[in-house]
């Protein structure tokens, strides 16, 4: 038998039934959190669900009202360079400070737009972010264990540079994300597309987007779908008054 990946050995493959026993769940509940979001995984070649051991070490903490772990340095101490900058970059910067939406709180109208996302999309991750200064912010996140990354590492930052959807269908040929720690790691991105969310003033804060760990395309309305959920939430965002 061949040795196992240093990857493998760091954070074991799970079954979802191993998962649902050491969370001391039934396996259909494992498979509801899963489907819902709530536990991170992907599926293998012959259909069958993976989860990370690190998600279910996660979830466990969460529900125990325990801090979470630091992201492991693989992940977020392995920067790519930097992406371009918003040629307004200073005036978008000033922008969302002033939204007060960078670490605020979960909020449901949000929530279920992601939701909505990774189902209209089939997409087992999907995130509603917020690009600041040196970080990317997950106002909202399904099937994904962390609530920031380096904005070097962040898909979005491309999207806000654009007006229109950025998809990347094979993120392992794309020589701006080839070499990121999300693709060569976990959570082994591959597939992402996501749309800006642009503020009453025309600048683009973040973005709604969806990602999978296989390489893919949206038909065209799934394409749709994902814009008219991006819509509603930059609507939703105009709607609020600039935090004092």
């Amino acid at each position: 038998m061949p040795a196992p990946s240093s990857d493998a050995q760091d954070d074991p493959i799970l079954t979802t039934r191993e998962a649902a026993h050491l969370l001391g769940i039934a396996v259909s509940t494992a498979q509801q959190w899963i489907e819902n979001g709530l536990l991170p995984a992907w599926k293998t070649p012959g259909g069958h669900r993976r989860v990370r051991l690190s998600a279910v070490s996660a979830l466990l903490r969460e529900r125990a009202g325990l801090a979470p772990l630091a992201p492991a340095a693989g992940l977020l101490d392995l920067e790519p360079p930097p992406s371009p900058l918003p040629v307004n970059e200073a005036a978008r910067l000033a922008a969302l400070e002033a939204s007060g939406l960078v670490y605020s709180g979960p909020e449901a109208v949000f929530d279920r737009l992601t939701w909505l996302a990774a189902q209209v999309t089939g997409s087992p991750m999907a995130m509603l972010t917020l690009v600041d200064k040196e970080r990317q912010w997950f106002k909202s996140r399904i099937g994904i264990g962390f609530a920031e990354t380096p904005r070097s590492m962040a898909f979005c930052s491309h999207t806000i540079l654009r007006d229109d959807t950025l998809m990347v269908a094979d993120a392992k040929l794309d020589p701006r994300f080839k070499d990121n720690p999300m693709v060569t790691g976990a959570p082994h991105v591959r597939f992402y597309a996501g749309v800006p969310l642009v503020d009453a003033a025309g600048f683009r804060l973040g973005a709604l987007c969806v990602m999978d760990h296989e390489p893919r395309r949206l038909r065209e309305r799934e394409l749709r779908a994902l814009d008219e959920l991006a819509a509603i939430a930059a609507e939703e965002i105009r709607r609020r008054p600039a935090a004092s």
